[in-house]
């Protein structure tokens, strides 16, 4: 009995440590974010890049210096390319924001109208004047989000030339840091290729049905993309107030939520979780957890990261028997459950 009762106290006070070394952790994550966002940015490019620079030094015989140098041209094509997309991406936001401020007004008119015929009390005109004076704001807000990504492009290129001069091409990475690598390069790619995908289809059925502003909704869906699950709703549900205001068909309206709402689900469940494979191995609730904690740590970039992060901690903590269980509720599988079951199991 006393044993078991000093397990208890050990595992409490092990416990209460970890919950105080987050907090901690999670203000320091907070506090140097202008630092550790480029820096953790870097990385990710770093490990897509990482092959080019491999490839030139062993079997094109290249200099190392020569073939950082090329690979650095890459990712300044890739940063010039991302750049020049949500550039394109705040201006065109920027330029609809009035625009599609008025449609959601008008939209929200309606429905106060309809709520009032019910004989629901509503300040109908107070709404309004606030909905007119805080949406331009907040959709300029979100494209200045992309702005300040854009404009930590300079630091996250110095970083990554110091990450690629300290790497040794002639060093064949095994064990963890070879499957956190791995992990890493094949989410960042599929998700970039679905996230393509994605927001071409939904820009061109947009267009065919004729929906206003059609491809700067496609533009926003691959955007919006790379946020797992909550990022194909918000994008699903953008254009309802220029489609409630635009048609007056309702099978329109439904057409325009439904059909891109079919793409979304048909990419998000069917195919790309075949394309992903089983490497992340993290719960849905798990990535809901996650998108929230990174979210509130590092805003929207925190989100877009949260996953390949929670993701490599998930490898690292299944590799030490003190930290195993940790791995194991990650992937959504319960102290005393089948080990050969899957996510959830």
């Amino acid at each position: 009995m006393n044993t078991n009762l000093r397990n208890e106290q050990v595992w409490l006070a092990v416990g209460s440590l970890m919950i105080l070394a987050t907090v901690a952790l999670a203000a320091a994550l907070v506090y140097t974010r202008g630092v550790m966002i480029p820096f953790v940015l870097a990385i990710f490019v770093t490990t897509i890049v990482s092959p080019v620079v491999d490839f030139q030094v062993l079997r094109w015989r290249f200099p190392s210096w020569v073939a950082i140098v090329l690979a650095l041209l890459i990712v300044l094509a890739i940063l010039a390319g991302l750049g020049l997309v949500l550039i394109l991406a705040v201006q065109v936001i920027v330029h609809a924001a009035n625009q599609y401020s008025e449609q959601v007004v008008e939209l929200t008119q309606r429905l106060l109208a309809e709520l009032n015929v019910h004989h629901v009390p509503i300040d109908q005109a107070r709404i309004t004047a606030d909905l007119q004076a805080r949406l331009p704001q907040l959709i300029t807000d979100a494209a200045g989000t992309a702005s300040t990504l854009v404009a930590n492009g300079c630091l996250i290129l110095i970083f990554v030339v110091f990450l690629l001069v300290g790497r040794n091409p002639h060093l064949r990475h095994s064990g963890i840091y070879a499957e956190i690598e791995t992990t890493i390069r094949r989410y960042i790619t599929t998700k970039t290729v679905i996230s393509a995908v994605t927001g071409l289809a939904v820009g061109l059925i947009l267009w065919i049905l004729g929906l206003r502003m059609a491809f700067l909704f496609g533009l926003l869906a691959f955007l919006l993309n790379f946020i797992p699950n909550i990022g194909s709703i918000i994008a699903m549900l953008l254009p309802l107030p220029i489609a409630v205001t635009q048609f007056e068909d309702p099978w329109m309206i439904l057409a325009v939520v439904g059909v891109p709402g079919t793409v979304h689900v048909t990419i998000g469940n069917v195919i790309e979780p075949r394309l992903m494979g089983r490497g992340m191995e993290l719960h849905p609730v798990t990535v809901l957890l996650s998108l929230a904690f990174w979210g509130l740590l590092w805003g929207v970039v925190g989100m877009v990261l949260a996953v390949p992060i929670v993701a490599s901690l998930r490898i690292v903590f299944s590799r030490f028997a003190t930290t195993q269980f940790l791995a194991q509720l990650l992937a959504g599988r319960l102290p005393g459950a089948d080990p050969s079951a899957g996510p959830g199991g």
